[in-house]
């Protein structure tokens, strides 16, 4: 009996013990988990939140840093002004039959446009990795038949 105990009170502490390194790595490491990478300068953020100066407010002086994403649906610009993004332009390649089903202009910490043609659908997420427009997700669906 003793014996099953004590099977049952170590069983119960590596239980406990794995979910506590899984929420410590989880909230240290965060976003690089889910597999997003870092979100912008963590270094301008940081100096952002010191001075007082909300992260969602862009100084005039940061430069802008714009990128052109072309692919079979047609093309998104994005740009960046410090951390956050900015959807310029969504232009789809209406000669291949692509229309934008929804475009998002910002400014958040990414923007995404979904692009649909006929059975299919892209939806492309980008967001500001150190100022610098970054695919962070394509997600190519098949659209069910009307």
């Amino acid at each position: 009996m003793k014996r099953m105990v004590g099977w049952g009170v170590a069983w119960t502490v590596a239980a406990v013990l794995a979910v506590v390194i899984g929420v410590v790595a989880v909230s240290s490491v965060g976003a690089s988990i889910r597999g997003r990478g870092p979100l912008g300068d963590n270094e301008a953020i940081r100096q952002a939140e010191l001075s007082d100066r909300s992260p969602s407010t862009v100084a005039p002086t940061e430069a802008a840093e714009r990128r052109e994403i072309a692919e079979e649906f047609g093309v998104l610009v994005v740009e960046c002004r410090g951390t956050l993004a900015y959807g310029v332009e969504a232009r789809p390649d209406a000669a291949a039959g692509w229309r934008v089903v929804s475009y998002e202009r910002g400014p958040d910490d990414d923007v995404d446009a979904v692009f649909a043609n006929r059975g299919r659908s892209i939806d492309i997420e980008v967001f500001c990795n150190r100022g610098v427009p970054t695919v962070a997700e394509v997600e190519l669906n098949e659209l069910p038949e009307d």
